[in-house]
């Protein structure tokens, strides 16, 4: 279980300098064609070990170079372009789609790499929409997007990175399954999708994810930001991730029920009292905490505190520590903007710090991810989903981790401050 002393002390740097006026984080990607063939080679060495075959291990040095220098859409065709076109489309087509190498090995050995090079202060979880026109890509369908506050149609998937102050790497990947998907034969056959796989709630597909990093990896545990809506607020949830060590912290909605569990606090023994209720009953305690926005490299303030709260159900959570129920307001004179149910027992300071490691990784997917092919894989399987998914989570890395190795970060990963176990 992650200690409390250790939380402190990483988000007191999450900002950067750790104090209120401390310096703005500088860029820290490279530009994709200056990313160094020693870089990339010795990181497509090191992540592609499991590949039974020098054949496919150069296939896939080929495809993350590729990700990283084609410009437009990473298609297979302007991939197999960077390394000679011809021939190499249709084996990189085979390698991608239709090979039989495991893709699970190649992420592990991502988060273990992340985790040396550029320790994560938290695992952040959040959703990927990805637009589709057609029906045949691999669960294609139409689902409520949270992020986007909207139902989309195409694919969605589930994406648990780490997640460090001055950059995030995904490591681990769950594509969502629509029931349909799951249920017709034909669809099922056509893309190859693995037999005993079925449709998953949210909940369900986030809880899976992370409990599939931590088990796959030997990444140190990190408190869990579950930066997607959905019915946290129950013990058999909750009890999953705390019988693995991993402390939570949950957006939550302002409609959802909790039981006030502190008898010096307005509201105690009043029964289930929505979150936002709660919150507006003790906005008196609120105070002013900072934090870096990475997107804007801009030093912002809002005010926060937390309550103790137990879930409306009663359900008991084996193993785990009081839950508390956090505030974030923007606005003083209006309801607070954010919502977090965590176990983390911290002061509101740093747990909000904690929760913009979520901006630190939308940014990072709108700066990089995108740019190097993390949505566009084109073909129709599931097992290509993933292989495609995998490869551009390694050029990912590749960009940023090119960028610390250039300085162009100021930063040395020596320096970051560790979670214990």
């Amino acid at each position: 279980m992650v200690k409390t002393s250790d939380l402190l002390s990483v988000t007191a740097t999450a900002g950067g300098s750790g104090r209120p006026d401390g310096a703005r984080l500088p860029a820290h990607s490279v530009p994709y064609t200056a990313v160094g063939d020693d870089i990339v080679g010795e990181l497509c060495a090191l992540l592609f070990a499991s590949l039974p075959r020098k054949d496919q291990r150069r296939r896939g040095e080929q495809y993350v170079r590729g990700l990283l220098t084609a410009p437009g859409r990473k298609s297979v065709r302007n991939i197999a372009a960077q390394a000679g076109g011809g021939s190499v489309v249709q084996s990189l087509h085979h390698f991608v789609c239709s090979s039989t190498w495991e893709w699970l090995p190649m992420r592990a050995a991502l988060a273990t790499h992340v985790e040396r090079t550029s320790p994560p202060v938290a695992w952040v979880v959040q959703t990927l929409a990805i637009p589709k026109s057609g029906e045949h890509s691999v669960g294609v369908g139409r689902r409520f997007e949270p992020r986007l506050g909207q139902v989309t149609r195409g694919q969605h998937a589930v994406g648990v990175w780490f997640a460090a102050p001055r950059m995030s790497v995904p490591v681990n990947w769950r594509l969502l399954l629509p029931e349909h998907w799951t249920r017709d034969p034909e669809l099922r056959r056509r893309a190859e999708v693995p037999e005993g796989l079925s449709a998953e709630s949210l909940e369900e597909s986030v809880v899976a994810a992370v409990l599939e990093t931590a088990h796959g990896s030997r990444a140190t545990r990190r408190p869990v930001v579950l930066d997607v809506p959905g019915d946290w607020a129950r013990a058999h949830v909750l009890g999953r991730f705390a019988r693995h060590g991993l402390p939570v912290v949950a957006r939550t909605g302002p409609g959802t029920r909790l039981l006030v569990a502190d008898p010096a606090m307005p509201g105690y023994g009043s029964g289930p009292l929505s979150a936002e209720q709660i919150l507006m009953s003790v906005r008196a305690l609120r105070r002013p905490v900072w934090w870096e926005d990475p997107e804007h490299g801009a030093r912002r303030t809002s005010s926060a505190t937390a309550i103790r709260v137990a879930l409306a159900d009663g359900g008991p959570v084996a193993g785990r520590r009081p839950l508390y129920l956090l505030g974030e307001w923007d606005d003083p004179w209006r309801p607070p903007a954010r919502l977090w149910l965590t176990d983390v027992g911290a002061p509101a300071n740093p747990l909000v710090r904690l929760t913009k490691m979520a901006l630190r990784v939308s940014r990072d997917l709108t700066a990089v991810g995108d740019r190097v092919g993390l949505r566009d894989f084109e073909g129709r399987s599931f097992r290509g989903w993933h292989r495609h998914t995998t490869l551009a989570s390694v050029a990912h890395a590749a960009s940023l981790l090119a960028g610390i190795s250039n300085g162009c970060a100021s930063y040395s990963a020596a320096r970051e401050p560790r979670l214990s176990a």
